[in-house]
């Protein structure tokens, strides 16, 4: 009962300050999110233009709507579990939490709608629909971590689908050429996210140890799935040309020094994002793992929050993207920082 009245209460104020809007929606961890349509519009091979520009946009909308949601969802847990929070604490009212859950996802549908048309609908509708549904109804049931590795999976569907010239070519492929291209990077970072959902069901209880240790078993997987094909790309392009292929090519040292070193210069960003998703998420699992208390696998979900940035980098310059990765990899420093003021969780 007094939980319910706290609850009522959240509301007297109208005009919630910037600052718990930013608490409310989790701000710093939408930098997670623009490496997902990256690395899919990598993967379809299109550069990085004002369309996924625009299809980023949509996704950071959505992915704030649903930390809103998740918050009106769960006011009378968090009043007991967390009664910081924004709503719980009543800086932001119930109903506002709603409401922004509501313009955001509106945003979010009508940025995919003028950055792609109808192609971009199509990420984006399913995308905004499973976010309700998990927050409204699945988190807590069995298909809920599935249901937010869905989410994440249609993100960098949505990248692979937002159209535009293909690099090395002025023509747009077809819808199913993107998802076929973009399915790889889609269904990794989907186990990672299933990972980190199943861990964040403990972060106040504690978890067995088994499910840290199995996690962490997971994402080593998903890291070697992701730098391995461009490793062994590079060893086959490390390899002499035949003698026949050398006498019959017009002078191909300096085309095939080229092609080495973007070759080399791909795998070695690949690995490097590889082993600091393995560095940040990895580590703080095996802490976990170690001892599962409440804190531990609450840093452990903080980490995998934050070290997808280095796994998206990693697949963007599999995807073909090194410049792009190389990015995406000094923004990860950047979210650490600010997931110190603003907790990603």
């Amino acid at each position: 009962m007094k939980d319910r009245k706290a609850v009522s209460r959240l509301g007297s104020r109208s005009a919630p300050h910037l600052a718990d809007l930013a608490l409310l929606v989790r701000a710093p961890a939408a930098l997670s999110v623009p490496g997902d349509v990256i690395a899919g519009a990598a993967a379809a091979g299109r550069p990085l233009g004002a369309r996924t520009l625009g299809v980023i946009g949509s996704s950071v909308c959505l992915y704030w709507a649903g930390m809103a949601l998740n918050d009106y969802a769960d006011a009378t847990v968090d009043a007991v579990e967390r009664p910081g929070r924004p709503v719980p604490s009543g800086r932001v009212p119930r109903r506002t939490a709603l409401a922004v859950a509501g313009g955001l996802t509106v945003a979010g549908l009508g940025l995919a709608a003028a950055a792609g048309g109808r192609r971009s609908l199509v990420g984006a509708l399913p995308l905004a629909g499973l976010v309700w549904a998990y927050d409204l109804k699945l988190k807590s049931t069995p298909a809920g971590a599935a249901a937010m590795a869905g989410a994440r999976t249609l993100d960098v569907l949505a990248g692979a689908l937002a159209p535009g010239p293909t690099r090395g070519s002025s023509r747009n492929v077809s819808a199913a050429v993107a998802l076929r291209r973009g399915a790889v990077p889609a269904a990794l970072v989907g186990a990672h996210t299933y990972t980190l959902t199943t861990l964040s069901r403990h972060e106040i209880s504690g978890a067995p140890a088994r499910l840290p240790a199995t996690t962490l078993a997971v994402s080593t997987a998903t890291a070697l799935a992701t730098a391995l094909p461009a490793m062994r790309a590079a060893a086959s392009a490390g390899r002499p040309l035949p003698a026949s292929r050398v006498a019959a090519s017009a002078g191909p040292d300096a085309a095939t020094g080229r092609t080495a070193l973007r070759t080399a210069l791909r795998t070695g960003l690949v690995a490097a994002g590889a082993l600091a998703y393995l560095g940040t998420y990895g580590t703080a699992q095996a802490r976990a793992a170690r001892e599962p208390s409440g804190e531990n696998v609450r840093r452990a979900v903080g980490a995998g929050i934050l070290g997808l940035m280095p796994l998206q980098a990693a697949l963007t310059a599999r995807g073909g993207a090194p410049a792009v990765a190389a990015a995406l990899g000094a923004v990860h420093p950047l979210a650490r920082r600010l997931a110190r003021r603003i907790s990603p969780t």
